[in-house]
This record gives C-alpha cells, sequence and structure tokens, in this order.
C-alpha cells in the first residue's frame, strides 16, 4: 500500500498512528467512545519506519513529527498532538458524561492527572529505553541494559503496589488512566519483563483490561503488533529459534544485572 500522502476526513475524527503503545491508546479510547456514544473516527496507518510522520503535512497536524496525532474535522480541522494530551482532549469533548474521565473538580480527577503523568515522564519513556538497549542497538551495552531494564521494573513495582487492592488505576473503574498504560504493558514480555510471575497484581489488571470488546478492536489499528505480549509468547513456543534467542536475551539481562550489582527494589 502506498504511504498517506494528506489528510481524507471531512468530518469527525481523524487518527494519525502506527502499531506503538503510544499509537494504540488513542485507537483504543476512540474504539471506547465509539461503543459508548456512537462517535465515528477515519484513521490512518503512518508508518514511522518510512519517515511519513516527517512529511510537512503530518508536521502541520503533528508539530513534533511523532504519531499519534489527531485533526478533528469538526472544530474546523483543530489538530493535537502527544497521546496524553489527545487523551484529554477526547474525553473533556466527547465524553459528556464521563465513563472514562472523571468530573474536573472532583478529586479522581487529580488523581488521574498525577498517574497520567507517571506514565508520561516515567512508565513509557524508561521502557522505551530498555527496548532500546536490549532490542534494537548493534552493541549490546551492559550498562544501559540494567539500567534501564531495572528501571522499568521498579517503575511496574510501583503500578502492582497500586493495584494491590484496586481493580484499576483511578476511581474504581476503567477509564483514560488505564488506557494510557494498556499499550505499555502489553508490551512487557519484549521488554524482558515477566509479567505474571513478577508483578501479578499488574498482570491480572491487564487481562481484565484486554477482555473489552473495544480494547480489543483498538489493538487492530492500523494492526495487530507481533511485540505484544502474546505474540512474543507464542513465537517463543513455537519457534525454536525465537525460544533460543528469548534465552539469550534473559542471560543477557542477568549478566548486566550481575556485572553492575543491580538489586531490584521498589516503593
Amino acid at each position: 500500500m502506498s504511504e498517506p500522502t494528506g489528510l481524507i476526513a471531512k468530518s469527525g475524527i481523524e487518527l494519525l498512528t502506527f502499531g506503538t503503545p503510544n499509537g494504540y491508546k488513542v485507537s483504543i479510547l476512540l474504539e471506547e467512545l465509539k461503543a459508548a456514544y456512537g462517535k465515528e473516527y477515519t484513521w490512518q496507518s503512518i508508518h514511522i519506519g518510512k519517515n511519513t510522520q516527517k512529511e510537512p503535512w503530518f508536521v502541520a497536524a503533528g508539530a513534533n513529527g511523532r504519531i499519534p496525532a489527531i485533526v478533528d474535522h469538526d472544530r474546523d480541522g483543530f489538530a493535537v498532538f502527544e497521546g496524553l494530551a489527545i487523551l484529554g482532549y477526547l474525553t473533556r469533548r466527547y465524553d459528556p458524561e464521563h465513563k472514562f474521565s472523571f468530573p474536573v473538580d472532583s478529586n479522581e480527577y487529580d488523581e488521574a492527572e498525577t498517574w497520567m503523568a507517571w506514565q508520561h515522564g516515567g512508565l513509557g519513556p524508561m521502557q522505551g529505553q530498555a527496548n532500546h538497549f536490549l532490542r534494537f542497538t548493534k552493541e549490546k551495552i551492559p550498562y544501559g541494559i540494567q539500567r534501564y531494564v531495572g528501571e522499568t521494573e521498579r517503575l511496574y513495582g510501583v503500578l502492582n503496589t497500586r493495584l494491590a487492592n484496586r481493580e484499576y488505576v483511578v476511581g474504581g473503574k476503567f477509564s483514560i488512566v488505564d488506557i494510557n498504560l494498556i499499550g505499555w504493558v502489553n508490551g512487557s514480555t519484549f521488554a524482558g519483563l515477566d509479567l505474571e510471575g513478577q508483578f501479578p497484581n499488574v498482570h491480572n489488571w491487564l487481562e481484565r483490561c484486554l477482555a473489552r470488546p473495544a480494547v480489543q478492536k483498538g489493538f487492530t489499528v492500523p494492526d495487530g503488533s507481533s511485540f505484544s505480549n502474546a505474540a512474543v509468547k507464542k513465537a517463543i513456543q513455537t519457534d525454536p529459534e525465537k525460544k533460543k534467542q528469548a534465552e539469550e536475551t534473559a542471560a543477557l539481562i542477568n549478566d548486566a544485572k550481575e556485572k553492575y550489582g543491580y538489586k531490584y527494589a521498589s516503593p
């Protein structure tokens, strides 16, 4: 398929996205709004490996040259970029019954902002760096691996504690706080974590989130990820070469931790 060359919708929300944790959080919310309110949307796949997100027409909507970005054609083409800002925008404008958000004068609203900021400044960036040093650099740098895998584990420990006596992160309901996290947590195996073994509360929370039909649909926009927990585990179970690579990766993490005396600790 040829790459997009411009916006295609005339009305409603147009999502410019790709199959990444940050991209999925917006498609999941849009699918939830569609199921709850009948809010239709249009999407285009922006292949970040081809640098389509650097094209002038995309940058007009997403000034940072990164996915995701949205254009609201019902508000004169108003554009929003950065996943955190998009989730806030969509719920303020299109979630009048606060099915996925909280009233601005409530304590839950302030709690939600706190955990949204925590993900945006912590778990997402640290897990992204863990992926980078563990999977994508030609040189496997032990310090970078133990630093970022370790910090990702610490942050998952924070989340695991938060979910000890809660079904969802804030307010006792599935909300944009959970949506903000789902894509990253559903890729935790790729980052070298054993979610079920290390962080059972997070594992159980993820299973609840993944059971939602709109979440499942959101994970297909623009397509399913080969980096999801289920996809990675299936590959390991069915492909001897993938299993060997997984064992080598686990050894790489352990060796890096031992070299720098890493000890897991989390509040």
